[in-house]
């Protein structure tokens, strides 16, 4: 299939033989997880007050990308790991400094929501969600305390796929650029909108399937029409991953309202398994990859109180920093947005956090 192949441009670990690397390795890479020229990853494990910003096996797996947050490491012919750092980025820019415990958050969140979700569609987790038994299948050495500490809680053992290179976006409320778009041209994402006179934060009638795909490196994420997501991946695939994001997002919308969470948007990654069967991917309705708003303080008509990263969009926009490299976020503001984190994780989840 055309979008499986074509990986030229990533950059990747030197010591990984791209030649041996799967299509869903390759796509990840190129559409997801691809090396910014703008961020800086060091080669050394780094921590920050406690977070981890960048991680080191020392050559025990290869690494085949760092992305905006995830480390990848390829385990064998048909498994990844993945492992969540605590890095953040907002504006296509990665933090100098990450959130501490953050990648444990997002994993253990979307370890969640695949198990949630397995009724509706099959995941790529290699493990049953909140296994313990990560470590038996990784090399004998990573079970050491210095990688133990950087992989416990944050990595997920993942089984290789095709990637569908579409990030599949459902709104159930205007917001963001999807407002900006609507208040000038009464679209979204090319879409004619029947509402009549929507307002900020407005619920749509029903969910819709707004599609994005990657720009080329260093450049901004592009949202698309139905149409052109068709052109992409072909009209029969582009409707059944709408159909199954649009079921995801409603039945997660549903049990999230009921905790006292807006989920306002979400995005979905899939891919395609060895039968091209749809198979969920990536992470699943994080504070990273969704806009969670608070039910109880819930207003028409304006921005809302969230539980995910438009608190340190809000911080950058007011102080003249978004989309300005180098920026580390002040104390505070990193504090603040882990409690965000961990407020919709005990919300939806019913746990209370415990690092």
């Amino acid at each position: 299939m055309p979008f499986c192949s074509g990986h030229a441009r990533v950059r990747r670990a030197s010591h990984v033989d791209s030649a041996c690397l799967s299509n869903y390795e390759a796509n990840y890479d190129k559409y997801r997880y691809r090396f910014s020229s703008r961020s800086h990853h060091p080669k050394e494990s780094t921590t920050n007050k406690m977070s981890l910003h960048s991680t080191n096996l020392d050559g025990i797996l290869p690494l085949v990308a760092r992305g905006k947050v995830r480390d990848i490491y390829e385990v064998d012919s048909k498994t990844l790991l993945f492992v969540a750092t605590d890095r953040i980025s907002a504006y296509d820019v990665i933090m100098s400094n990450g959130i501490p415990a953050k990648g444990k958050i997002l994993t253990q969140l979307s370890e969640f929501w695949f198990d949630f979700l397995s009724g509706e569609v099959p995941n790529h987790l290699a493990l049953p969600a909140g296994s313990t038994d990560l470590f038996k299948h990784l090399p004998a050495e990573l079970s050491e305390p210095k990688y133990r500490d950087q992989l416990e809680g944050r990595s997920l053992l993942v089984k290789k796929m095709k990637l569908i290179p579409l990030e599949v976006i459902v709104r159930g409320y205007i917001t963001g650029s999807a407002w900006k778009e609507y208040k000038t041209k009464k679209t979204v994402h090319g879409l004619k909108i029947t509402q009549d006179d929507l307002q900020e934060s407005q619920e749509f009638s029903q969910p819709i399937f707004t599609p994005s795909t990657k720009a080329e490196q260093g450049e901004h994420d592009e949202n698309i029409s139905p149409e052109q997501a068709e052109k992409i991946v072909g009209k029969e695939l582009c409707e059944k991953v709408a159909e199954i994001a649009i079921k995801l997002y409603t039945k997660a919308k549903n049990y999230a309202k009921e905790r006292g969470i807006i989920i306002a948007d979400t995005k979905f990654e899939f891919g395609l398994d060895e039968n091209d069967n749809v198979v969920l991917v990536d992470e699943v309705l994080t504070p990273d990859s969704s806009r969670f708003w608070s039910a109880a303080s819930y207003k028409i008509g304006a921005g809302q109180d969230s539980y995910d990263k438009q608190f340190l969009r809000d911080w950058l926009t007011a102080n003249n920093l978004n989309g300005k490299d180098g920026v580390a976020m002040d104390e505070l503001i990193a504090t603040r947005t882990k409690l965000k984190y961990i407020e919709a994780y005990e919300a939806l989840t019913g746990n209370k956090w415990s690092e």
